[in-house]
């Protein structure tokens, strides 16, 4: 059995984890580079596997930076199977449509921009609607075998609703070994309203684990809502708009969670609240069907007809055309903007950024963890200028940053989580800056439990075989993968031998 890092390998976007077992091979999230456009366009169109060759895939939950590169994947000679869990195919049946979307919108403004660009989009709506066609859902706690010798089984991760923590059960042929790896993808946190707390992995022999957060503790959603009102009222009162860049998976649904909350308690006014995507509506919808990941007080909210996702109930509107879109930049008096992307690198959220952040009686409300490069982590560190569509804006708007809305478990969630999965022999640090992974690491060797795993973060393009003592060895020697992306992550090489024919 080897295991090939290729994607949020000492970064935190573009999951891919490649195991090949049995002569097949089977991709842990198959995501989309995220962060500076130039070095994430050739990240992205360098896919690091022939795609004819991957047998199939497991997708821990639908967020882009781990499903967004499916068309790419299907667009280049993909035949197999797409596992995810219920919810999950029913949200990426909207994002991978909407980022195809973005994609041809965005290389038709490179093309009027540069005239002399050529090619094509990275893949299309017709490629995302074909990927479509290759998932297979899965309940929670159902087994199923991805490919022969592998069965897998999901379980709650609480980070986005369908997202899945990931059990393997290997049989390795080669080695005899019967190995137990699990792989968190993103872990969420316990007590967050909305969906059900994450489950444990246990007994594993191979963990591969986020580190998002690993050198960060998060403030507890309720105790900083006193300070969410705080800066709300402030701005409302000097008749200022509140810009919130937000997930529309997940995060915008919280935050409507939440500010529904602070009016019933009183703590803020009904404050006119503008959902600007069209993706963040349909998201809403598909959390509407399926109830059985609600937690119990967001059920029981819904039960009392208290419904934080209602189109018109204290002055929530979802905006549906590009014409109440701008219609928003004219609004008379304070407002509240939900908006996507996230991280404010596409959708209608850059074009609120360019039209509010020089007026000092605005505020841009972040309410989510920003990537390097993005335009959303210049934001947060009020870098001024800031530079959007190419052109330069004061950024005289106040920036309020709270980190209790992180659907990412923080340093304590995370060493929690692992302080039960077990004595593995091998852990590998994923979907993190260098940073908190080390930080996190130093941590991790405290644990009673992990004194004698060997703990490593592995570089992009990193190789690594089970041998008979049933642990994970390095496969030292460069290749092709490795050198595009460290170049431009930044990264040092692994130094090394030629490349498998996997890579």
């Amino acid at each position: 059995m080897k295991m090939i890092f290729a994607g949020a390998a000492m970064n935190v976007t573009g999951s891919k984890h490649l195991i090949e077992v049995n002569g097949k091979r089977l991709l842990l999230d198959c995501g989309l580079f995220q962060g500076h456009r130039k070095n994430s366009e050739i990240l992205n169109r360098n896919f690091p596997f022939a795609a004819h060759m991957i047998d199939a895939v497991v997708l821990s939950h639908a967020h882009i930076d781990h499903a967004g590169l499916l068309p790419l994947l299907v667009k280049n000679g993909f035949t197999g199977q797409i596992f995810c869990t219920h919810a999950t195919r029913d949200l990426c049946s909207i994002m991978l449509p909407d980022s195809a979307y973005i994609q041809e919108k965005d290389f038709e403004w490179l093309r009027e921009k540069e005239k002399a660009v050529v090619g094509a989009p990275l893949y299309t709506i017709a490629d995302a609607t074909r990927a479509m066609t290759h998932f297979r859902s899965v309940a929670y706690g159902q087994s199923f075998s991805p490919v022969d010798g592998v069965k897998v089984r999901f379980m709650e991760a609480g980070h986005v609703l369908g997202s899945a923590l990931v059990e393997l059960e290997i049989d390795d042929r080669d080695t005899g070994h019967h190995v137990r790896l699990g792989f968190t993808g993103d872990l969420g946190r316990a007590d967050l309203p909305i969906l059900n707390d994450p489950g444990q992995l246990e007994n594993l022999d191979i963990f591969i684990s986020e580190s998002t957060y690993g050198n960060r503790l998060h403030d507890d959603l309720i105790e900083i809502e006193d300070d969410v009102a705080k800066e709300i009222n402030e701005v409302h009162a000097r008749g200022g708009k509140i810009i919130i860049p937000a997930f529309a998976v997940g995060r915008t649904q919280e935050v409507l969670y939440v500010l529904r909350q602070l009016i019933l308690k009183g703590k803020i006014p009904a404050i006119p609240t503008f959902v600007d995507s069209p993706l963040a509506q349909k998201a809403t919808d598909i959390f509407r069907i399926h109830p059985e990941i609600f937690d119990a007080e967001m059920a029981l909210m819904l039960q009392s007809g208290k419904d934080p996702f209602c189109d018109g109930c204290d002055g929530v509107q979802f905006t549906r055309s590009l014409e109440e879109s701008k219609s928003l930049n004219h609004f008379p008096g304070s407002c509240i903007i939900i908006s996507a992307s996230g991280m404010c690198e596409a959708g209608r959220i850059r074009h609120h950024l360019k039209n509010h952040i020089t007026d000092p009686n605005n505020m841009v409300l972040v309410v989510g963890f920003m990537a390097q490069n993005t335009l959303g982590r210049n934001i947060v560190e009020k870098k001024n200028p800031i530079k959007i569509f190419g052109d330069e804006f004061a950024l005289n708007a106040t920036v309020a940053n709270f980190r209790a809305f992180s659907g990412h478990a923080d340093q304590t969630g995370l060493l929690n989580f692992s302080s039960k999965v077990g004595s593995p022999s091998d852990m590998f640090l994923v979907h993190g800056e260098l940073e908190p992974m080390m930080t996190y690491k130093a941590e991790l060797q405290k644990r009673d439990n992990l004194h004698k795993t060997e703990i490593t973060i592995p570089k992009p393009g990193q190789i690594f075989e089970l041998g008979q003592d049933k642990k994970l060895h390095k496969l030292n020697y460069e290749n092709e993968v490795a050198s595009t992306y460290c170049d431009l992550l930044e990264c040092e090489l692994p130094m090394d031998v030629p490349p498998t024919t996997s890579v």
